[in-house]
């Protein structure tokens, strides 16, 4: 006898203009391994050049190319600061800026560091800080562990030339957003398992960590939403081909498969009650906390996938952004 899938949590009516709108947005080609590469040719028409994203605001940003992991190709990366006064002297007393490496979303198979841009910019804008937004490989193309280790590849560069970058090696972060949140999860888990740089946080938003897939939320979110149980099981499928689901899969991989989640950054988790990394999202900071560590946890009431980035107005959005400012004041400025 079959089993009814369990009842969404309804969304917050204030955000289903927003839904809605990014629904059509991104026209619902239904992402399936066959459309990888449509998606890919669609999203490519709708994320903004950065010059586009700064427009007249005062922010600068350059290209670079850096090392990658041993014996892959190097890593694009863009680094976005404030713009610095034209004939201003560089004081060696001068304060360090606190780092942030901004990881892209998008299910581990679509977008480019472009995606996640605007989050950099608007930190350098409020926060003064300097940014660095990593183009890491996709899959299906390049499998884990290529998207992981490009991103600790640039965390690596990012610390080790923080003083170039005027940057305080010891207040670098990382941040991501679903899948992006899931790199930046397991680069923190890659910077402890390799005592690699000091991270001062992690900030996973909506955070794509487990491969299984296998939660009452996931069941929830079964072809509705803004992402859904299927495009997860494609990114994962993609990613992690036949080792999906099987204990050979490595937590830098799929963060929710650690065992020991002790010794790591601060971490800031925030997720809507109406999506699919619900469950996952709570369970993550559940046992950071058992392992002694520190995690900040929120779960907003009827927010869909990306709710605060779609629906900016809306009353859970706000209060959403503001609890990310706060801890963002604590930990860049401790």
């Amino acid at each position: 006898m079959s089993v009814a899938a369990p009842r969404p949590v309804p969304y917050d009516p204030e955000l289903e203009p927003g839904l809605a709108f990014f629904l059509d947005l991104v026209e619902r080609i239904p992402l399936r391994a066959e459309t990888i590469l449509a998606n890919r040719e669609h999203f490519a028409t709708i994320i903004q050049p950065i010059d586009e994203q700064v427009g007249d605001l005062p922010v600068e940003w350059e290209h670079r190319l850096i090392p990658g992991p041993a014996g892959a190709p190097d890593v694009e990366i863009t680094i976005v600061r404030p713009a610095r006064v034209p004939g201003a002297s560089e004081h060696a007393d001068a304060p360090l800026a606190p780092g942030v490496l901004g990881i892209h979303g998008g299910g581990y198979v679509l977008g480019t560091r472009f995606f996640g841009t605007g989050e950099l910019i608007d930190l350098a804008l409020r926060y003064g800080t300097v940014g660095v937004a990593v183009e890491y490989r996709l899959a299906p193309e390049h499998p884990a562990p290529a998207q992981v280790e490009d991103c600790y590849a640039a965390l690596e560069w990012f610390a080790a030339n923080a003083a170039e970058l005027g940057v305080d090696p010891e207040r670098i972060i990382v941040s991501g957003a679903s899948a992006g949140g899931g790199l930046a999860a397991a680069v923190a888990l890659v910077a402890r398992d390799r005592s690699g740089p000091r991270l001062a946080g992690q900030l996973l938003n909506c955070p794509m960590i487990d491969d299984r897939n296998d939660t009452v939320s996931s069941y929830q979110y079964d072809g509705i939403g803004a992402w859904d149980r299927n495009n997860n099981d494609t990114g994962w499928n993609a990613m992690l081909g036949p080792d999906r689901g099987t204990d050979r899969v490595s937590p830098h991989a799929a963060p929710a498969r650690a065992t020991d989640l002790g010794g790591l950054p601060p971490a800031y988790i925030e997720v809507g009650s109406a999506e699919v990394f619900r469950d996952e999202s709570v369970d993550y900071a559940l046992r950071i906390w058992a392992a002694g560590g520190q995690a900040e946890l929120h779960v907003w009431s009827g927010a869909y996938h990306g709710f605060s980035g779609f629906s900016p107005d809306a009353i859970v959005s706000r209060a959403a952004v503001a609890a990310r400012d706060s801890w963002l004041r604590r930990v860049l400025s401790a």
